[in-house]
């Protein structure tokens, strides 16, 4: 077995070139827990740094979460750094207060606060890629573990050799060199070359689904499917692929049925609704990526429940994670924080009295009154402009925003209509309705 170590470094040396997850020049910041997967990568590049021509700089981060063993990882891996003259960062952060603070289960805040504190390494070190030891047995953890979550095609497709992250507003690049080697073989080479690893405790619980996957489930399904891992992973590959032919696919029906504008997105109805539902799915996965910066909290779940809309009326939404809003208007809807933003009108401020002749202003509008002699009035008055009796109007007028309830009696209609039904057969997006004035004369309104 021994004789097989230098051919496990050929072959992530032959995985990170296959996948160009580090350019030759490249500073890399190694994510090192002080476990086998983290101090095996970090001994890997190590050896390989010449024949990559790459530096590197070791990262570890104390969650805070299990008190003098998580101190003694830190001791561990600044001992294993200097042992290799490498540079290293070493920092600590409250997790736990992080978690309660965003309301989030403890796996997530712990990802969410490492991934951070390894950006601000890269940023302070000038590094380009940030490297993790994930192994051939967490991307079949991975898999499953989404497969449960239901989380779709994307997914199934596992973890990907390089990825990217959005964290304290810069996007940083995260490879995984590690991820054709199973963990065995992580073993045997740290045994091989007498590499002291750290045992992290928390990895018996069976608290997080991840560690439940581990020690309970897959040995489960493997007394079924001895090759199990086999399956999932050539699943994955399928599903990797499949997914790619359809990005190609959908950005070839982009410009055709999306378009942005103050950071909303607006999809064609009628070219939206011609495309087959996996193109739907994968232009609304862009978007939302597009949108959040990643899908982490979006769910095969939520892209189903914005399909389950695409039917219903204008003027429904479907609020989604990350304060998204999914609105449907007459001939589009619209994806993003804030699509009320594209409404051409001013916001509406109080109820404003207007004298006649005078001026006023509420909230983004401002109103003028004049009075002239009909005689003297044109025939096409323009869209901003309309005309009155004065006698039947008086000398005051109010403009305020619409009321539940509000009625008012159009040109040419012969009766009373309801502001509301006026609005929706105007074909009036909702989002726009409160923005649009209503003009009352003697407490009725004329406009």
């Amino acid at each position: 077995m021994a004789g097989n170590v230098p051919l496990i470094e050929n072959r992530v040396s032959g995985f990170i070139l296959k996948h160009d997850l580090i350019r030759p020049g490249s500073r890399v910041v190694v994510a090192v827990s002080g476990g086998p997967d983290s101090v095996a990568l970090m001994h890997m590049l190590y050896n390989l740094r010449a024949a990559l021509d790459i530096s590197l700089v070791v990262a570890h981060l104390d969650h805070n979460l299990r008190g003098e063993e998580s101190a003694g990882d830190a001791l561990h891996v600044a001992g294993l750094a200097q042992e290799l003259n490498l540079p290293f960062s070493i920092g600590g952060r409250d997790v736990e207060g992080y978690r309660k603070a965003h309301r989030q289960s403890l796996e997530e805040a712990a990802r969410e606060v490492r991934y951070a504190f390894f950006s601000d390494v890269a940023y302070e070190a000038q590094a380009d890629v940030i490297a993790t030891g994930h192994t051939r047995n967490d991307n079949v953890e991975t898999i499953l573990m989404h497969l449960i979550r239901g989380s779709g095609t994307l997914g199934i497709k596992g973890l990907a050799p390089a990825t990217t992250r959005f964290c304290n507003n810069r996007q940083i690049k995260i490879v995984r060199p590690l991820l054709e080697i199973s963990r065995d073989e992580i073993q045997h080479y740290c045994t091989v070359h007498g590499l002291k690893t750290r045992h992290d405790s928390t990895n018996l619980s069976l608290s997080p689904l991840r560690n439940r996957i581990r020690l309970e489930l897959l040995p489960l399904i493997k007394s079924y499917n001895p090759k199990v891992d086999r399956a999932l992973l050539r699943l994955a590959a399928i599903a990797g692929q499949e997914l790619d032919y359809l990005r190609l696919s959908r950005d070839e029906h982009w410009d055709r049925v999306v378009s942005s504008e103050k950071g909303v997105y607006k999809l064609d109805k009628a070219a939206f609704a011609g495309l087959h539902p996996a193109l739907k799915r994968s232009i609304l996965r862009r978007i939302l990526y597009e949108l959040a910066g990643s899908l982490k909290d979006f769910e095969a779940g939520h892209i189903e429940d914005i399909i389950d809309h695409l039917e219903k009326p204008a003027g429904k939404q479907l609020v989604l994670p990350q304060g998204i809003i999914f609105s449907i208007e007459y001939s589009r809807y619209l994806l993003g924080r804030t699509p009320e933003s594209l409404c051409p009108y001013p916001r509406l401020g109080p109820e404003a009295e207007v004298a006649v002749p005078g001026e006023a202003t509420t909230g983004g509008w401002k109103v003028k009154t004049g009075v002239i002699e009909g005689s003297r009035m044109p025939a096409d008055a323009g869209l901003w402009t309309a005309y009155f009796d004065y006698e039947k109007t008086g000398v005051s007028l109010s403009v305020r925003p619409r009321k539940p309830g509000d009625r008012f009696m159009p040109v040419g209609l012969g009766g009373e209509k309801k502001v509301k039904d006026y609005l929706i057969d105007a074909r009036v997006p909702r989002l726009w309705r409160d923005r649009i004035p209503v003009v009352v004369a003697r407490d009725k309104i004329i406009w």
